[in-house]
């Protein structure tokens, strides 16, 4: 049988990078007993302090419960190494490891050996698979997709996605927790690779590649009409809403000369594969359409975060 809500008391959180500390963060901050499961006391060491810098900020901004600090939230994190005793006895186990199919079929098969039999298994793939993921798992009816947005802490959304075998109670308890640690779900009723963010990301993303290739304009002001147009509005009122409101003709007679002339390559952006092959692969590496190094690149990072927390401190007060 199944877990229900009620019954996830103790979370697993495999993986220690960048995603898997804030998603151990987001549960811990909701008061789950919270086991944060790396490869070595190193990895953990990191991971723990990027966690306390993470608290301190919404200790800043007032998002902490009432009368909680920083050590009450990080009290409930239990740093392990290894799955033996990093899973066992977890009701609910998430992994955020390398976006690699390999690589995570690997640690399932590994988590599965020592976690209860009626655990659920969540994966926080960016859009590979759960059914291709779940093939590594004796009982993939309990495997599903969480997967949470960069950074994991302050953006509200995560998409719940089934696998073929997914048992329609696992979606239900994976979807209601998301929901129980304050996050925004949203339920898939198929897998679909990419999911939903990531298809509309990378079709917006084809088309900006593009339009600097052709010419049109540079990466600054392409994401600057993002920013100041489409990126303003559709935080307010979705894309297909939108277009309800402008009036669907308007759109309908756009559509007509416009779709012909826009790219609908199938392959990966040549812009952008010679990036990666200079090296240029963005913040990681100090470049990449944009310079990321020195003062100017922190504070963008900076801005970025003190918006999105004051977005969730709005979401607390207004009840969203």
């Amino acid at each position: 049988m199944s877990k229900g809500i009620d019954d996830i008391r103790t979370v697993a959180n495999v993986g220690t990078g960048t995603m898997g500390h804030a998603i151990a963060l987001q549960f811990a901050l909701a008061g789950y007993e919270t086991r944060l499961v790396g490869r070595s006391d190193k990895s953990l060491d990191r991971a723990t302090t990027n966690i306390r810098r993470d608290a301190t900020a919404f200790a800043d901004a007032g998002l902490l419960k009432p009368g909680e600090t920083v050590d009450d939230v990080l009290a409930r994190i239990t740093p392990v190494v290894g799955y033996e005793r990093g899973v066992a006895g977890a009701d609910f186990v998430i992994e955020s490891v390398a976006e690699n199919l390999d690589v995570k079929k690997s640690v399932w098969a590994e988590v599965e050996r020592f976690a209860p039999e009626d655990a659920i298994f969540a994966t926080n793939t960016s859009g590979l698979s759960p059914t291709a993921i779940a093939s590594a798992l004796a009982r993939p009816e309990r495997f599903v997709v969480a997967h949470f947005w960069n950074p994991a802490q302050l953006m509200p959304l995560v998409e719940v996605v089934p696998g073929e075998k997914t048992t329609k109670e696992v979606v239900d308890t994976t979807f209601d927790l998301m929901t129980r640690i304050g996050k925004k779900p949203a339920r898939l009723n198929k897998e679909s690779l990419g999911f939903i963010g990531n298809r509309l990301q990378m079709a917006v993303l084809r088309e900006e590649f593009h339009i600097i290739q052709e010419g049109i304009a540079d990466a600054a002001t392409v994401d600057d009409v993002m920013k100041y147009s489409l990126g303003r509005r559709w935080n307010l009122v979705g894309p297909v809403a939108s277009i309800d409101l402008g009036g669907l003709d308007v759109f309908y007679n756009i559509s007509t000369y416009l779709f012909d002339d826009m790219d609908n390559g199938t392959g990966p952006s040549p812009l952008l594969a010679e990036k990666v092959k200079a090296g240029d692969l963005g913040a990681k590496t100090g470049r990449g359409f944009f310079s990321w190094q020195g003062e100017d690149g922190r504070r963008v990072i900076a801005q970025r975060d003190q918006v999105l927390l004051r977005a969730l401190k709005d979401d607390a007060a207004e009840g969203r």
